[in-house]
């Protein structure tokens, strides 16, 4: 479980393809901190770490997660957000996430506006039947509020702080987003069909 609340970013060393799966290796600032097992979300999938050094960790990802996710498109230098799990105890400042990408969206448009900047994501229509406006999604991992849902284009307000921490900072439109869904409103939907 994670908070949406990106902690620090990490960059691309390599993405080595094994197959139809790969392993994904980044630089991060708290390598030396973690445990081969512990789940760390990398652009809000949820991945496990299966080697490490004082620098680096390694992840292996699954076919599936290559097939749902923005992941195979991650090229060396590639600026990925990455938040640890959620302890017991911890203050919840985001929504719930789970790290399970439910598909990807596209940016449209990542403008600056004032101090601020205007991101509009156009979603899969499946997943836009699950957003409100003021609702929240996770974008790359990032807890967002949905300001304004337009059809299938969800629009949002991004804060300075947000766009200097995360991988916004590097984004533009045309590229692709992992997206996923509040958990409740998938609850809700899934209940709502029988």
């Amino acid at each position: 479980m994670f908070t949406g609340l990106v902690e620090t970013t990490g960059r691309v060393l390599e993405l080595e393809a094994r197959g139809d799966q790969a392993r994904l290796t980044l630089d991060i600032p708290f390598a030396s901190e973690l445990q081969l097992g512990e789940s760390v979300a990398n652009n809000g999938c949820c991945l496990t770490v299966v080697a490490r050094s004082e620098t680096s960790a390694s992840f292996d990802v699954l076919t599936q997660t290559l097939k749902v996710t923005s992941l195979g498109d991650l090229l060396p230098g590639h600026k990925v957000n990455l938040e640890r799990a959620l302890r017991a105890g911890d203050r919840l400042g985001g929504h719930f996430v789970q790290g399970h990408i439910d598909d990807t969206g596209v940016i449209e448009t990542l403008d600056p506006y004032g101090q601020d900047h205007l991101l509009e994501v156009r979603l899969p229509e499946a997943l836009a039947g699950l957003c409100i406006d003021k609702g929240s999604l996770a974008i790359d991992g990032i807890s967002l509020t949905i300001a304004e849902m337009e059809g299938t284009l969800a629009r949002f307000w991004i804060i300075p702080h947000t766009m200097e921490k995360t991988n916004l900072s590097t984004r533009a439109a045309g590229q692709r987003v992992n997206l996923e869904a509040d958990v409740l409103a998938k609850h809700v939907a899934k209940l709502m069909q029988r």
